[in-house]
């Protein structure tokens, strides 16, 4: 019998909702025990099994939790964390990890100390696009790669009423989006020598960046990292050039509209994504040139959860450190140093 991991969710907003609650629901080896909601019980329309509780004190000292996800406000992850790693829990923290690097210090060493897994919900490592994108590079599909350019856009071109808004809070475009992209740049590249930053608040009335332009600088390679919450008709995705060729990629991964129309990743086809959203390869492979579609490798969030209980269960290697989480968010402040001063800032 396969052994459960219990869960308590510390939130069912956007992130537990389309993400957490049902990843870990169609896994085997996890068991949803409770979630917190400040006042709501929606969560038990779709899982009537678990119990809905008030505060997250009552899932941080249930003894009977093995695992918290702390999927609450940014600005909650170092106290929502340290409580949950005090009362002997593994935990998930959503992202961004953390604010301030030193926290983020601090949260590693208290794990260590207390020999608890401490991960990061960087999910975007499993999306089909970064999958292919990765196997192309490994496979010397463009010669040497010599640019790479990732964007995560969108159109929304009022202000919410969110802490996602408020600047007292540090919420950023660069530190909810961005933590994607530098991620996904750290995975492929690792550290870069140094960042330029151009942040920028472009909507009428925000009070908080919606912008970024972001330079990672590597030895022969120029990496850019772009979001913007006015792009209303989408350029590529991803721009990736190299001696012998390119790979360009429109269209988003399919999974998070899935999971917001309540699907599940164990149904047939799961993460697949239509043709038409192929990128395209030009290139010169073997002294043959090609252009044309490749097929995109389906996406699979539901990885990142199978990967952890393998870590907590069976002491295999852990698939998103958070030092290396942490090394994105030092990226974050040098961007903003960056910005601020107009100049590039050195990272090593």
């Amino acid at each position: 019998m396969v052994p459960k991991i219990r869960v308590g969710v510390l939130s069912y907003g956007m992130s537990g909702k389309v993400f957490h609650a049902p990843l870990l629901h169609v896994n085997p080896g996890y068991e949803i025990k409770k979630v917190m909601q400040r006042s709501a019980n929606d969560v038990q329309e779709r899982y009537p099994y678990v119990c809905v509780v008030r505060s997250a004190e009552e899932i941080i000292h249930d003894p009977e939790i093995d695992l918290v996800p702390v999927n609450t406000p940014d600005h909650t992850h170092y106290e929502y964390t340290v409580a949950s790693l005090e009362a002997g829990k593994h935990v998930v923290v959503e992202k961004p990890f953390i604010h301030e690097i030193d926290e983020g210090e601090k949260l590693i060493n208290l794990a260590a100390r207390k020999k608890k897994i401490l991960t990061v919900f960087q999910s975007r490592r499993w999306e089909g696009d970064f999958l292919t994108i990765q196997k192309i590079i490994e496979s010397n599909c463009l010669g040497r790669l010599v640019e790479y350019e990732a964007h995560f856009d969108r159109f929304r071109n009022f202000i919410r009423d969110s802490w996602k808004e408020e600047p007292e809070l540090k919420s950023s475009t660069l530190y909810n989006l961005g933590s994607h992209l530098i991620d996904q740049a750290l995975v492929l590249f690792g550290m870069p020598d140094a960042v330029y930053a151009d942040l920028r608040m472009q909507r009428t009335g925000a009070r908080v960046d919606d912008f970024f332009d972001l330079n990672l600088y590597y030895p022969g390679l120029k990496v850019s990292l772009k979001s913007s919450y006015l792009v209303r008709e989408p350029g590529p995705r991803y721009q990736l050039h190299g001696t012998e060729g390119s790979y360009v990629k429109y269209g988003i991964d399919p999974q998070e509209e899935a999971l917001n129309k309540g699907h599940y990743p164990d149904e047939p086809d799961w993460g697949k994504e239509s043709e038409s959203q192929w990128g395209i390869l030009n290139t010169n492979m073997h002294g043959l040139h090609f252009r044309g579609p490749v097929e995109t490798i389906p996406g699979c969030y539901q990885e990142f959860y199978y990967t952890l209980y393998d870590t907590i269960v069976n002491g295999k290697a852990l698939a998103v450190n958070p030092e290396d989480s942490l090394q994105g968010i030092k990226i974050i402040k040098a961007a903003y140093e960056s910005s601020g001063k107009r100049c590039a800032i050195l990272t090593k």
